[in-house]
Protein backbone atom coordinates (compact mmCIF):
# COMPACT_ATOMS: atom_id res chain seq x y z
CA UNK A 1 0.00 0.00 0.00
CA UNK A 2 2.64 2.35 0.60
CA UNK A 3 4.84 1.03 -2.52
CA UNK A 4 1.30 2.35 -4.36
CA UNK A 5 1.17 5.68 -2.35
CA UNK A 6 4.97 6.51 -3.26
CA UNK A 7 4.24 5.41 -6.91
CA UNK A 8 1.18 7.89 -7.33
CA UNK A 9 3.46 10.38 -5.78
CA UNK A 10 6.26 10.33 -8.19
CA UNK A 11 3.57 10.07 -10.97
CA UNK A 12 1.57 13.27 -9.92
CA UNK A 13 5.59 14.70 -9.15
CA UNK A 14 6.22 13.76 -13.07
CA UNK A 15 2.95 15.42 -14.39
CA UNK A 16 3.32 18.12 -12.75
CA UNK A 17 6.64 18.97 -14.08
CA UNK A 18 5.90 18.36 -17.28
CA UNK A 19 2.40 20.33 -17.25
CA UNK A 20 5.10 23.16 -15.69
CA UNK A 21 7.80 22.64 -18.60
CA UNK A 22 4.72 23.06 -21.50
CA UNK A 23 3.60 26.14 -19.46
CA UNK A 24 7.21 27.55 -19.39
CA UNK A 25 7.27 26.24 -23.54
CA UNK A 26 4.27 28.15 -24.65
CA UNK A 27 6.25 30.81 -23.51
CA UNK A 28 9.41 29.92 -24.29
CA UNK A 29 10.49 32.12 -27.53
CA UNK A 30 13.30 33.36 -26.56
CA UNK A 31 15.40 29.72 -26.45
CA UNK A 32 14.90 29.18 -30.00
CA UNK A 33 14.20 31.28 -33.14
CA UNK A 34 12.92 28.77 -35.25
CA UNK A 35 13.34 30.32 -38.74
CA UNK A 36 17.34 31.05 -37.57
CA UNK A 37 18.89 28.48 -40.51
CA UNK A 38 16.84 30.28 -43.53
CA UNK A 39 19.02 32.11 -46.17
CA UNK A 40 18.42 36.11 -46.49
CA UNK A 41 19.15 38.96 -47.92
CA UNK A 42 20.94 41.81 -47.81
CA UNK A 43 19.25 45.69 -46.36
CA UNK A 44 20.14 46.95 -49.66
CA UNK A 45 18.46 44.52 -51.87
CA UNK A 46 15.43 45.41 -48.63
CA UNK A 47 15.45 49.11 -49.34
CA UNK A 48 15.69 48.87 -53.28
CA UNK A 49 13.07 45.95 -52.97
CA UNK A 50 15.14 43.48 -54.97
CA UNK A 51 14.25 40.02 -53.00
CA UNK A 52 12.19 37.42 -54.53
CA UNK A 53 8.96 36.67 -52.13
CA UNK A 54 10.60 33.78 -50.19
CA UNK A 55 13.74 35.75 -49.50
CA UNK A 56 12.25 38.47 -48.88
CA UNK A 57 9.86 37.09 -45.96
CA UNK A 58 13.26 34.94 -44.54
CA UNK A 59 15.06 38.07 -44.29
CA UNK A 60 12.02 40.56 -42.80
CA UNK A 61 11.85 37.50 -39.92
CA UNK A 62 15.94 37.31 -39.56
CA UNK A 63 16.62 41.27 -39.27
CA UNK A 64 18.63 40.87 -36.04
CA UNK A 65 21.26 39.42 -38.66
CA UNK A 66 21.81 42.27 -40.69
CA UNK A 67 23.35 44.19 -37.94
CA UNK A 68 24.58 44.34 -34.66
CA UNK A 69 21.12 44.29 -31.82
CA UNK A 70 20.27 44.93 -28.49
CA UNK A 71 17.71 43.02 -26.78
CA UNK A 72 14.79 44.08 -25.16
CA UNK A 73 14.13 42.08 -22.31
CA UNK A 74 10.65 40.60 -20.89
CA UNK A 75 9.78 39.56 -17.94
CA UNK A 76 8.96 35.53 -17.42
CA UNK A 77 6.92 36.02 -14.51
CA UNK A 78 4.36 38.88 -15.62
CA UNK A 79 3.28 37.85 -19.37
CA UNK A 80 0.11 39.07 -19.39
CA UNK A 81 -2.40 36.56 -21.17
CA UNK A 82 -4.23 37.72 -24.30
CA UNK A 83 -7.40 35.88 -23.88
CA UNK A 84 -9.57 34.29 -27.12
CA UNK A 85 -12.94 35.32 -27.19
CA UNK A 86 -15.55 32.93 -27.41
CA UNK A 87 -17.49 34.27 -31.04
CA UNK A 88 -14.49 34.40 -33.49
CA UNK A 89 -14.21 36.92 -36.49
CA UNK A 90 -15.82 35.78 -39.37
CA UNK A 91 -15.08 36.84 -43.06
CA UNK A 92 -15.13 40.84 -43.31
CA UNK A 93 -16.72 42.26 -46.63
CA UNK A 94 -15.63 45.85 -47.31
CA UNK A 95 -15.23 48.36 -49.56
CA UNK A 96 -11.97 49.99 -51.08
CA UNK A 97 -11.55 52.68 -53.78
CA UNK A 98 -15.12 51.78 -54.94
CA UNK A 99 -14.51 48.04 -55.03
CA UNK A 100 -15.62 45.19 -53.12
CA UNK A 101 -13.26 42.94 -51.15
CA UNK A 102 -13.18 40.76 -48.43
CA UNK A 103 -10.97 39.30 -45.67
CA UNK A 104 -9.13 36.53 -47.61
CA UNK A 105 -8.74 39.41 -50.13
CA UNK A 106 -7.12 41.77 -47.71
CA UNK A 107 -4.90 38.51 -46.60
CA UNK A 108 -3.69 37.87 -50.36
CA UNK A 109 -3.45 41.00 -52.25
CA UNK A 110 -2.13 42.98 -49.46
CA UNK A 111 0.04 40.16 -48.61
CA UNK A 112 -0.12 39.60 -45.53
CA UNK A 113 1.66 37.41 -43.23
CA UNK A 114 0.44 37.95 -39.62
CA UNK A 115 -2.64 39.39 -38.72
CA UNK A 116 -4.27 39.98 -34.94
CA UNK A 117 -7.36 41.91 -33.84
CA UNK A 118 -8.46 41.90 -30.56
CA UNK A 119 -11.89 43.72 -29.22
CA UNK A 120 -11.98 44.61 -25.65
CA UNK A 121 -9.32 42.71 -24.53
CA UNK A 122 -9.62 39.56 -26.62
CA UNK A 123 -8.59 37.84 -29.22
CA UNK A 124 -11.29 37.60 -32.18
CA UNK A 125 -8.68 36.60 -34.91
CA UNK A 126 -5.26 35.44 -34.96
CA UNK A 127 -3.62 34.49 -37.88
CA UNK A 128 -0.53 33.51 -39.58
CA UNK A 129 0.93 33.03 -43.16
CA UNK A 130 3.80 32.51 -45.44
CA UNK A 131 5.40 30.73 -42.83
CA UNK A 132 5.28 32.46 -39.76
CA UNK A 133 3.85 31.25 -36.57
CA UNK A 134 3.78 32.60 -33.10
CA UNK A 135 6.96 32.31 -31.96
CA UNK A 136 7.90 34.30 -35.33
CA UNK A 137 9.95 37.91 -34.05
CA UNK A 138 8.87 39.95 -37.65
CA UNK A 139 10.38 43.87 -38.02
CA UNK A 140 8.43 46.57 -37.41
CA UNK A 141 9.83 49.18 -40.20
CA UNK A 142 8.82 52.32 -38.77
CA UNK A 143 6.04 51.46 -36.10
CA UNK A 144 9.31 51.54 -33.69
CA UNK A 145 9.02 55.22 -34.51
CA UNK A 146 6.05 55.52 -32.62
CA UNK A 147 7.24 53.30 -29.97
CA UNK A 148 10.82 56.15 -29.35
CA UNK A 149 8.08 58.65 -29.33
CA UNK A 150 6.70 56.88 -26.14
CA UNK A 151 9.72 56.56 -24.82
CA UNK A 152 9.62 60.24 -24.99
CA UNK A 153 6.70 61.03 -23.11
CA UNK A 154 7.47 57.97 -20.45
CA UNK A 155 10.56 59.98 -19.85
CA UNK A 156 8.67 63.25 -19.13
CA UNK A 157 6.62 61.34 -17.22
CA UNK A 158 9.37 60.05 -14.96
CA UNK A 159 11.15 63.72 -14.85
CA UNK A 160 14.57 62.80 -16.73
CA UNK A 161 12.89 65.34 -19.56
CA UNK A 162 11.45 68.83 -17.97
CA UNK A 163 9.24 69.93 -20.67
CA UNK A 164 8.10 68.92 -23.87
CA UNK A 165 8.89 72.76 -24.72
CA UNK A 166 12.63 72.04 -23.85
CA UNK A 167 15.01 72.52 -26.52
CA UNK A 168 16.74 69.23 -27.34
CA UNK A 169 20.28 70.38 -27.18
CA UNK A 170 19.00 71.22 -23.13
CA UNK A 171 20.19 66.82 -23.39
CA UNK A 172 22.11 67.25 -26.66
CA UNK A 173 24.83 70.34 -26.11
CA UNK A 174 26.86 68.35 -29.55
CA UNK A 175 24.02 69.54 -31.68
CA UNK A 176 24.40 73.08 -30.51
CA UNK A 177 25.09 75.32 -33.62
CA UNK A 178 23.39 72.75 -36.22
CA UNK A 179 20.21 73.52 -37.61
CA UNK A 180 18.84 71.72 -34.77
CA UNK A 181 19.75 74.40 -32.00
CA UNK A 182 16.23 76.09 -31.56
CA UNK A 183 14.12 72.84 -32.46
CA UNK A 184 12.33 71.25 -29.29
CA UNK A 185 11.28 68.00 -27.93
CA UNK A 186 7.85 68.45 -29.28
CA UNK A 187 8.98 69.35 -33.16
CA UNK A 188 10.65 66.52 -33.03
CA UNK A 189 7.71 64.10 -32.06
CA UNK A 190 5.80 66.25 -34.75
CA UNK A 191 8.62 66.00 -37.47
CA UNK A 192 8.55 69.50 -37.13
CA UNK A 193 11.83 70.62 -36.94
CA UNK A 194 12.43 72.41 -40.34
CA UNK A 195 15.47 70.11 -41.02
CA UNK A 196 15.49 69.43 -44.61
CA UNK A 197 15.73 65.92 -45.20
CA UNK A 198 15.13 63.38 -48.52
CA UNK A 199 13.18 59.93 -47.19
CA UNK A 200 13.29 58.39 -50.58
CA UNK A 201 14.22 55.01 -49.90
CA UNK A 202 14.97 53.84 -53.40
CA UNK A 203 17.14 56.54 -54.44
CA UNK A 204 20.49 55.94 -53.91
CA UNK A 205 21.35 59.73 -53.33
CA UNK A 206 18.35 60.41 -51.15
CA UNK A 207 19.36 61.32 -47.18
CA UNK A 208 17.57 58.34 -45.90
CA UNK A 209 20.01 55.93 -47.85
CA UNK A 210 23.08 57.91 -46.92
CA UNK A 211 21.52 57.58 -42.61
CA UNK A 212 21.26 53.69 -44.34
CA UNK A 213 25.30 53.66 -45.71
CA UNK A 214 26.27 54.92 -42.38
CA UNK A 215 24.18 52.43 -40.57
CA UNK A 216 26.30 49.73 -42.34
CA UNK A 217 29.78 51.42 -41.29
CA UNK A 218 28.87 50.12 -37.66
CA UNK A 219 30.88 53.35 -36.53
CA UNK A 220 29.66 54.66 -33.49
CA UNK A 221 28.18 58.51 -33.36
CA UNK A 222 27.76 59.01 -37.14
CA UNK A 223 24.36 59.07 -37.62
CA UNK A 224 23.77 62.04 -35.49
CA UNK A 225 26.51 63.86 -37.01
CA UNK A 226 25.09 63.15 -40.36
CA UNK A 227 21.96 64.90 -38.86
CA UNK A 228 23.74 67.82 -37.34
CA UNK A 229 25.50 68.50 -41.02
CA UNK A 230 21.62 68.81 -42.35
CA UNK A 231 20.66 72.49 -43.63
CA UNK A 232 17.48 73.72 -42.45
CA UNK A 233 14.42 74.07 -44.97
CA UNK A 234 12.09 76.11 -42.55
CA UNK A 235 12.06 77.85 -38.73
CA UNK A 236 11.51 74.80 -36.16
CA UNK A 237 7.69 74.11 -36.41
CA UNK A 238 6.84 76.06 -39.54
CA UNK A 239 7.50 72.92 -41.84
CA UNK A 240 6.42 69.26 -41.48
CA UNK A 241 8.41 66.82 -43.27
CA UNK A 242 8.71 63.07 -42.80
CA UNK A 243 12.10 62.27 -41.45
CA UNK A 244 13.59 58.81 -40.38
CA UNK A 245 16.59 60.69 -39.44
CA UNK A 246 14.54 62.90 -36.87
CA UNK A 247 13.90 59.25 -34.88
CA UNK A 248 17.52 59.31 -34.93
CA UNK A 249 17.58 62.40 -32.94
CA UNK A 250 14.57 61.26 -30.89
CA UNK A 251 16.69 58.32 -29.89
CA UNK A 252 19.60 60.00 -28.80
CA UNK A 253 17.19 62.16 -26.93
CA UNK A 254 15.99 59.36 -24.72
CA UNK A 255 19.18 57.88 -23.72
CA UNK A 256 20.98 61.24 -23.10
CA UNK A 257 18.07 61.98 -20.87
CA UNK A 258 17.38 58.95 -18.79
CA UNK A 259 21.18 58.02 -18.92
CA UNK A 260 21.30 54.42 -20.27
CA UNK A 261 20.60 52.71 -23.67
CA UNK A 262 17.04 53.36 -25.05
CA UNK A 263 16.77 49.27 -25.50
CA UNK A 264 16.97 49.27 -21.96
CA UNK A 265 14.44 51.99 -21.07
CA UNK A 266 11.85 50.00 -23.62
CA UNK A 267 12.32 46.98 -21.50
CA UNK A 268 12.10 48.86 -18.08
CA UNK A 269 9.45 50.77 -18.99
CA UNK A 270 6.92 48.50 -21.76
CA UNK A 271 8.47 45.25 -22.15
CA UNK A 272 8.57 44.16 -18.75
CA UNK A 273 5.21 46.03 -17.40
CA UNK A 274 2.84 45.96 -20.27
CA UNK A 275 3.29 41.69 -20.12
CA UNK A 276 5.73 40.89 -23.27
CA UNK A 277 5.42 37.23 -23.70
CA UNK A 278 9.20 37.44 -25.72
CA UNK A 279 12.62 39.33 -25.76
CA UNK A 280 12.76 41.92 -28.70
CA UNK A 281 15.82 42.72 -30.26
CA UNK A 282 16.85 46.34 -32.00
CA UNK A 283 19.52 47.52 -34.37
CA UNK A 284 22.36 49.36 -33.18
CA UNK A 285 24.16 51.74 -35.27
CA UNK A 286 27.31 50.08 -34.03
CA UNK A 287 27.89 47.36 -31.86
CA UNK A 288 27.50 48.66 -28.55
CA UNK A 289 26.11 51.89 -29.98
CA UNK A 290 23.14 54.25 -30.34
CA UNK A 291 19.64 52.24 -30.79
CA UNK A 292 18.12 52.97 -34.60
CA UNK A 293 15.15 55.20 -33.49
CA UNK A 294 13.43 54.67 -36.96
CA UNK A 295 14.01 51.18 -37.36
CA UNK A 296 15.13 47.41 -36.82
CA UNK A 297 12.90 46.77 -34.20
CA UNK A 298 12.21 43.09 -34.52
CA UNK A 299 9.43 41.16 -32.18
CA UNK A 300 6.30 39.14 -31.69
CA UNK A 301 3.01 39.77 -33.49
CA UNK A 302 0.99 39.27 -29.95
CA UNK A 303 3.73 41.44 -28.26
CA UNK A 304 3.55 44.50 -30.95
CA UNK A 305 -0.17 44.34 -30.16
CA UNK A 306 0.06 44.34 -26.73
CA UNK A 307 2.12 47.75 -27.46
CA UNK A 308 -1.14 48.41 -28.99
CA UNK A 309 -3.40 47.61 -25.82
CA UNK A 310 -0.49 50.15 -23.61
CA UNK A 311 -2.18 53.07 -25.77
CA UNK A 312 -5.35 52.11 -25.78
CA UNK A 313 -5.21 51.87 -22.47
CA UNK A 314 -3.27 55.73 -22.42
CA UNK A 315 -0.25 54.25 -20.88
CA UNK A 316 -1.66 52.89 -17.87
CA UNK A 317 -0.19 50.02 -16.03
CA UNK A 318 -1.89 48.05 -13.02
CA UNK A 319 -3.55 51.15 -12.63
CA UNK A 320 -0.03 53.58 -12.57
CA UNK A 321 0.07 56.32 -15.22
CA UNK A 322 3.49 55.84 -17.41
CA UNK A 323 2.45 58.49 -19.66
CA UNK A 324 1.82 62.00 -18.86
CA UNK A 325 -2.23 62.80 -18.70
CA UNK A 326 -3.80 63.28 -21.81
CA UNK A 327 -0.52 62.73 -23.96
CA UNK A 328 -2.03 59.88 -26.50
CA UNK A 329 -5.25 62.62 -27.33
CA UNK A 330 -2.45 64.28 -28.30
CA UNK A 331 -0.34 62.22 -29.94
CA UNK A 332 -2.95 60.23 -31.96
CA UNK A 333 -4.19 63.55 -33.27
CA UNK A 334 -3.52 65.87 -36.18
CA UNK A 335 -1.15 68.69 -35.81
CA UNK A 336 -0.99 71.76 -36.40
CA UNK A 337 1.90 73.10 -38.01
CA UNK A 338 2.85 76.69 -39.85
CA UNK A 339 -0.79 77.41 -39.51
CA UNK A 340 -1.55 74.23 -41.17
CA UNK A 341 -3.87 70.90 -39.79
CA UNK A 342 -1.34 68.23 -40.63
CA UNK A 343 -2.15 64.06 -40.90
CA UNK A 344 0.44 63.41 -37.83
CA UNK A 345 0.66 63.15 -34.10
CA UNK A 346 3.80 62.53 -31.89
CA UNK A 347 4.72 59.94 -34.65
CA UNK A 348 1.64 58.43 -35.09
CA UNK A 349 -0.94 58.55 -38.19
CA UNK A 350 -4.59 59.36 -37.34
CA UNK A 351 -7.52 57.84 -39.47
CA UNK A 352 -8.92 60.66 -41.32
CA UNK A 353 -10.70 61.03 -44.66
CA UNK A 354 -12.02 57.49 -44.01
CA UNK A 355 -15.43 55.90 -45.43
CA UNK A 356 -16.14 54.26 -41.96
CA UNK A 357 -17.31 56.04 -39.48
CA UNK A 358 -16.28 53.81 -37.09
CA UNK A 359 -12.57 55.13 -38.05
CA UNK A 360 -13.23 58.51 -35.53
CA UNK A 361 -10.78 59.00 -33.07
CA UNK A 362 -8.31 55.62 -34.56
CA UNK A 363 -4.57 56.30 -35.27
CA UNK A 364 -2.08 53.93 -35.90
CA UNK A 365 1.70 53.38 -36.18
CA UNK A 366 3.25 52.76 -39.95
CA UNK A 367 6.03 50.77 -41.34
CA UNK A 368 6.75 50.24 -44.84
CA UNK A 369 6.30 47.20 -46.37
CA UNK A 370 2.91 47.13 -45.05
CA UNK A 371 3.95 46.80 -41.09
CA UNK A 372 0.69 47.91 -38.95
CA UNK A 373 -0.60 48.54 -35.13
CA UNK A 374 -4.44 50.29 -35.20
CA UNK A 375 -5.56 51.63 -32.32
CA UNK A 376 -8.90 52.78 -32.01
CA UNK A 377 -10.07 53.74 -28.81
CA UNK A 378 -14.13 54.53 -29.44
CA UNK A 379 -14.38 50.68 -30.46
CA UNK A 380 -11.59 49.44 -27.90
CA UNK A 381 -10.10 47.43 -30.38
CA UNK A 382 -6.07 47.05 -31.63
CA UNK A 383 -5.35 45.39 -34.96
CA UNK A 384 -1.90 44.48 -35.84
CA UNK A 385 -0.60 43.77 -39.11
CA UNK A 386 2.77 42.40 -40.52
CA UNK A 387 3.23 42.57 -44.14
CA UNK A 388 5.45 41.96 -47.20
CA UNK A 389 4.48 43.97 -49.83
CA UNK A 390 7.56 43.73 -52.70
CA UNK A 391 9.00 47.09 -52.88
CA UNK A 392 8.92 50.12 -49.66
CA UNK A 393 7.00 52.29 -52.05
CA UNK A 394 4.21 49.55 -53.37
CA UNK A 395 0.89 51.04 -53.35
CA UNK A 396 -1.94 48.73 -52.67
CA UNK A 397 -5.21 48.50 -54.07
CA UNK A 398 -7.07 47.74 -50.54
CA UNK A 399 -6.28 50.52 -47.96
CA UNK A 400 -5.30 49.02 -44.67
CA UNK A 401 -7.87 51.40 -43.12
CA UNK A 402 -10.59 50.24 -45.07
CA UNK A 403 -10.55 46.78 -43.72
CA UNK A 404 -9.59 47.74 -40.10
CA UNK A 405 -12.45 50.36 -40.62
CA UNK A 406 -14.83 47.60 -41.60
CA UNK A 407 -13.76 45.14 -39.12
CA UNK A 408 -14.67 48.08 -35.99
CA UNK A 409 -18.15 48.10 -37.56
CA UNK A 410 -18.39 44.29 -37.69
CA UNK A 411 -17.55 43.93 -34.27
CA UNK A 412 -19.25 47.06 -33.31
CA UNK A 413 -21.60 46.03 -30.35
Amino acid sequence: MQQSSQKLKRAFLALSVSLALITTSAFAHDVVNPHKDEPIGTVRQVYDGALTPDLQVNTFRNIDRLFATAKVAHDPSNIKILPHAKEKLGNVKFKSHGKDYDLYDYLSINRISGLIIIKDGEIVLEDYELGNNENTRWMSMSVVKSITATLIGMAIQDGYIKSIDDPIVNYLPELKGSSYDGVTVKHILQMASGVAWNETYTDPTSDRRKLLEIQLEQKPGEALKLMASLPRAGEPGTVWNYSTGETQVAGALVKAAVGKPVSEYLSEKIWTKAGMESDATWWLESPEGLEVGGSGLSATLRDYARFGLLLLNEGIIDGKESLPKGWMKEAGAQQMIGGKKVNYGYMLWPVVNSDYATNESAYEAVGIFGQHVYVNPKENLVIAVWGAQPKPTTVIPIEDTDFFGAVADKLKK
